[in-house]
This record gives C-alpha cells, sequence and structure tokens, in this order.
C-alpha cells in the first residue's frame, strides 16, 4: 500500500506510512503495547507467546514478531527454559525515570473527595520492587498529621501494606516480608500464621485495616488498586488517630477506600 498524506493540525501536510490511521494511530505500535501489559499482567511466572497472542487476540507470527523485537530492545525478556515472556528490565529503567506523575494526577481528585467526605487523610502508595512508597497525599485542612509522602513502611505492620501481600502470590509475599516479623507495637502482628490468616480475611472483604500497628496511635484502612490481571500496582488509604478513626468506622471507611482504588483503576486503564 502506498504512503498517504494528511493534513496536521497546524496545516501542514504529513506522510502517513503504512500501518497508520489518518488519524495518527499506529496499529503495529498499539498491538506492541498491548503485548506489553499482557506480559506485564503475566507477572510474576511469565506466559507464552502463544498465550500472549490469544489474550490479545493477536496472529501467533505477528505477536512472536513483536515480542521478538520488544525483546531485542530489553522490553521483554523471554526463558530459554520454558519459553515465557516477562517484561524486561528496560521497562523498569523508563519507569524509574518517568515517575509517577500520570498516576498522581488521574488519583489525587479520588482522594481529594473521599479526605473531604470521610474529614480524614487520604494516601495513594505504589507498589514498587521491594514494597510500596507513598507519592501522593490528601489531608483535611483542620487536621494536623504525619506526613507519609516518600515513606515506605514494614509491610505486615500497615494497612498499605497488608493491601499489598493480601493480593500477591503467597511465595512473593513472604520474599518481600524477610526473615522475621519485628514489632513496632503491643498490636503489631508478629507471627507468619496469624499474619496469613489476617491476609485471608482481608481478601474476603476486600479491604485491610491497621489497629496501632506501626504507630499506636494510628488506624486505617487500605484496598490495593488493581490491573487487569487482579494484581496490585498501588494501595489507596484512609487513615487517622484512634480517637477519629476508632475500628467501629472500619465498615464504613473500608468500601469507601476500595471503592476509590476500584475508580483510580479504572482512570488509569489507559497509563
Amino acid at each position: 500500500m502506498p504512503n498517504a498524506r494528511h493534513t496536521t493540525d497546524n496545516g501542514e501536510s504529513a506522510q502517513v506510512s503504512e500501518g497508520a490511521s489518518p488519524s495518527g494511530k499506529v496499529q503495529s505500535l498499539e498491538r506492541a503495547i498491548t503485548l506489553l501489559r499482557a506480559t506485564a499482567d503475566s507477572a510474576p511466572d511469565g506466559d507464552t507467546a502463544t498465550n500472549l497472542a490469544a489474550r490479545c487476540e493477536l496472529n501467533r507470527a505477528t505477536a512472536w514478531r513483536l515480542l521478538s523485537t520488544m525483546e531485542r530492545f530489553g522490553l521483554v525478556e523471554r526463558s530459554p527454559v520454558t519459553n515465557r515472556y516477562t517484561v524486561g528490565f528496560e521497562v523498569a529503567r523508563m519507569a524509574s525515570v518517568a515517575g509517577y506523575d500520570g498516576l498522581i494526577r488521574r488519583a489525587h481528585g479520588t482522594l481529594r473527595r473521599i479526605s473531604e467526605q470521610t474529614g480524614e487523610t487520604a494516601d495513594l502508595a505504589v507498589v514498587q520492587q521491594l514494597g510500596l512508597t507513598y507519592v501522593d497525599e490528601v489531608t483535611p485542612p483542620v487536621v494536623l498529621s504525619a506526613k507519609w509522602l516518600g515513606r515506605q513502611v514494614p509491610l505486615h505492620a500497615t494497612s498499605t501494606g497488608k493491601a499489598l501481600l493480601a493480593w500477591l502470590p503467597e511465595e512473593e509475599g513472604d520474599a518481600l516480608l524477610g526473615e522475621a516479623l519485628e514489632a513496632y507495637t503491643d498490636t503489631t502482628i508478629t507471627d507468619r500464621r496469624r499474619l496469613r490468616a489476617e491476609l485471608d480475611r482481608t481478601r474476603e472483604r476486600g479491604y485491610s485495616v491497621c489497629v496501632g500497628e506501626m504507630e499506636r496511635s494510628l488506624y486505617g484502612v487500605s484496598a490495593p488498586v488493581l490491573g487487569s490481571r487482579g494484581r496490585p500496582f498501588a494501595v489507596v488509604s484512609i487513615w487517622g488517630p484512634h480517637d477519629r478513626v476508632p475500628e467501629s468506622r472500619f465498615e464504613t471507611l473500608g468500601p469507601l477506600a476500595r471503592a476509590a482504588a476500584e475508580e483510580i483503576a479504572r482512570a488509569t486503564e489507559t497509563l
């Protein structure tokens, strides 16, 4: 098919290459992005080219060519033993440079609304290789509270961490926790069997809770922001001093956190 031409917004004539539509979309690039997302969603074990092609509704030969090209540039990696593809190091390198501006921009309005609705602090933490980091926070103007931005916290001692662990494969969560579970207060769960039971309850109700397990005076609830394969990539939290956020409020705040997480997940589908 010969190259076509179209007029850009500023009136200039531009060439449309083969595979591109007059709207400027490039079909092969869209297919590659879809494949890359499917590969990311197949973590941690990855998936074969055949399965990825079927999931993305692509011809197997097309999927294989795209995956081979992305492998050459480090965007995906293929195991020579299982032939399964996983996301490559180059994606992590680019993500570390890009930061989380897009996610924060789309989630901030939701955080502001639930903070106003509950009168408490609302936070967003993002999942990283070794745990979670808080990247956005909305605090009611009349409330004085600790700032969590940029902080990493122990996963077993916070509702944020437990929301992540509950939606990860057990062996992956255990690897993040390390060998010993440190006690920060008298309510910190340090027994792995008790923690596993708490994570099971968390999945059942759709949100996690914290009763002063890292700092004695702070109580809260959290819910995971899930990707298309049910894997968490961020966590929404609502928390405050225990006199304002007693356990009796958990049944109200928990569903609000869960609904906020679902809203953010929908808003970030195009990121």
